[in-house]
């Protein structure tokens, strides 16, 4: 049986009235937790390595020439010759090594490493990663990594059955790399301070701007940011200030942040967020569902008793059904968002019709507010 599920959605945009849109509520938020600093940012580091000690669960060395070669590179630097020699072990895997280099850290901290099978190994569960280098995107070496694979997924195997839970290809070493090399640049070094909105917004960023410059008139006695764009303000270092103490105290300030108004929607999952400040105009709604039901009930045929030219034959029949529900106009209006979730929710629609219903909403220009779709 099988089902076809097909939405149909007439929504008509009737030049009744428009809908006020009310300022909305500010949401105060700190600095720190809105923007962040340009010189605080991660660099990412990469590096190629092997995993040993696995049980069985390994690269298969023909299908993976390049674990042989590492392997042979590996014990040659160890003083230990392979030629003449092949390998057909299955404890052994070839994998790549990420991390994230955090801001301001100096030679000896250690972070986390992340580690992916590059081959054919079924699982890393119970191997332990040998010195891998990790170099930056200018090819230094900014860390070295080592130690045990804690792999959270698992996977079991018999004669009939498999089952396999989360990813075991690929698991983690907490605290494997140990930084050999800081960055060139230091944060004393910096004659102003940029902070970097994380979600970009001209309101928000004037905001800043402004929280932070009545904080320095009355510590400094003048203004010290500027904002330069929608994402990007700039603050100046007093001469008589310490860049660390200053830095400290204005992302603790509080700013009233602003976003545009936006409704995201998922339709493979079926979510739909709605922004605070969206706004509907005055529109009438009719939502109907079509339903078209396909059955199949294939019919034997056998040949009459005796019969010596007849054969079994099956007879196709399929039985299609077609059902239309449809549902009354509906005045639709949202001058704030309690009063447009309310709206929706009386059409008495599942998330896929309220999904079709905001797409034709906005195709009409009566919804006020940019459609994301993911």
């Amino acid at each position: 049986m099988r089902y076809l599920r097909c939405l149909s959605t007439a929504v008509l945009a009737l030049a009744i009235g428009l809908g006020v849109a009310a300022p909305a509520g500010a949401v105060t938020s700190r600095i720190k937790d809105i923007a962040s600093l340009q010189q605080g940012r991660d660099n990412q580091l990469i590096g190629y390595g092997l995993v040993v000690g696995l049980q069985g669960t390994g690269d298969s060395l023909r299908s993976a020439p390049f674990t042989e070669q590492s392997l042979r590179a590996m014990l040659q630097n160890l003083g230990i010759s392979m030629q003449g020699n092949r390998s057909n072990a299955k404890n052994i895997a070839a994998v790549m090594v990420t991390a994230n280099l955090p801001p301001f850290a100096s030679p000896g901290s250690r972070i986390d490493v992340t580690v992916s099978s590059l081959g054919d190994s079924t699982s890393l569960r119970g191997g332990t990663l040998v010195m891998t280098s990790l170099t930056g995107a200018d090819g230094q070496i900014y860390a070295v990594a080592q130690g045990s694979v804690v792999v959270s997924g698992f996977n079991a195997q018999g004669d009939a059955a498999t089952l396999t839970q989360g990813v075991t290809t690929s698991g983690r070493v907490p605290n494997g790399a140990i930084i050999e090399r800081e960055l060139p640049s230091k944060f004393k070094d910096s004659i102003n301070l940029v902070l970097q909105l994380r979600n970009p917004d001209f309101t928000t960023a004037a905001g800043i701007a402004d929280a932070v410059n009545r904080y320095a008139r009355s510590k400094f006695g003048a203004p010290i940011a500027e904002a330069r764009d929608s994402q990007e303000v700039v603050v100046a270092k007093p001469k008589t200030a310490d860049l660390t103490r200053l830095m400290a105290e204005i992302e603790n300030l509080a700013v009233a942040t602003d976003t545009p108004a936006k409704v995201v929607i998922n339709e493979r999952t079926g979510t739909i967020v709605i922004g605070a400040d969206v706004r509907v105009s005055k529109v009438a709604v009719s939502y109907g569902t079509l339903t078209v039901q396909v059955t199949e009930t294939p019919q034997v045929i056998q040949p009459a008793p005796f019969s010596r030219r007849g054969q079994t034959a099956i007879q196709p029949e399929t039985d299609i059904q077609a059902e239309v529900d449809g549902g009354p106009v509906t005045i639709l209006e949202g001058p704030d968002l309690r009063t447009l979730v309310a709206g929706l929710n009386n059409i008495g629609v599942k998330p896929d019709g309220i999904i079709s219903i905001l797409q034709g909403i906005k195709s009409a220009g009566a919804l006020q507010a940019e459609l994301v779709l993911q």
